[in-house]
């Protein structure tokens, strides 16, 4: 299934973006056909949110990205403006997760209680497991991971960007890409580690309510 998922990341993100630039920007012009590149990305997101059912914060915070990101896009007006915006628009997230950070808000923790919540777990019982002390401090690490990720494709897009122009968004799509895989296995990595205590009290949790609801039962 990941194979897939990273092929399908690569068709979408880089293959047919490239594609369509490198081939539509002397018939279309750089702006329409930058624009046009955009739109695989675009529509395989929308169908993963739909295919993986991610709701309430994460599925907010997506579908409000793809929203504000493709508004941006729209009127931008030309393909170099677009890139700037691009880059600003990623500095933008960058502080919403900083002042996440700041008020111990980190989106990572609600991204994980919607998970939990999709395998049964109401949110009232899981959110203060994920405040505990030794669990919240790792959704504090991946909430700076989640700003050093969006600084340093920030950073690159913009040296990309005043070095080669307009004609650096071939290699602004790949380095893109890598970046993301790297800081995404980083993030799954730690999501991972994290969900291994989390585990282990919903388990114990639904254990003693079975043996309350036993003796419960017992007793009548």
């Amino acid at each position: 299934m990941k194979k897939k998922l990273i092929l399908l990341d690569m068709i979408c993100y880089i293959a047919l973006p490239l594609l369509i630039w490198n081939y539509g920007r002397e018939l279309l012009g750089d702006y329409p056909a930058m624009l046009i590149s955009t739109i695989p990305g675009f529509i395989y997101t929308v169908y993963r949110f739909v295919m993986e059912r991610q709701f309430n914060i994460a599925g907010l915070f997506i579908i409000g990205s793809l929203f504000i990101s493709t508004t941006v896009k729209i009127l931008s007006g030309s393909a170099e403006q677009m890139l700037w915006n691009g880059i600003y628009l990623g500095l933008f997230y960058v502080f919403i997760h900083l002042i996440a950070l700041i008020f111990r808000r980190p989106l990572a923790l609600y991204f994980a209680v919607d998970f939990v919540y999709l395998q049964g777990w109401p949110r009232n019982q899981s959110t203060p497991v994920f405040y505990t002390k030794g669990i919240f401090m790792w959704f504090q690490i991946i909430q700076i991971l989640f700003i050093v990720r969006g600084l340093f494709v920030a950073g690159l897009k913009m040296w990309l960007l005043q070095k080669y122009g307009v004609d650096g968004y071939n290699q602004m799509l790949i380095y893109r890409q890598i970046c993301e895989w790297v800081f995404g296995l980083a993030i799954t990595g730690l999501f991972i580690y994290t969900n291994v205590p989390i585990n282990k009290y919903f388990e114990q949790k639904q254990k003693d309510d079975e043996i309350e609801s036993d003796l419960n039962q017992s007793s009548i």
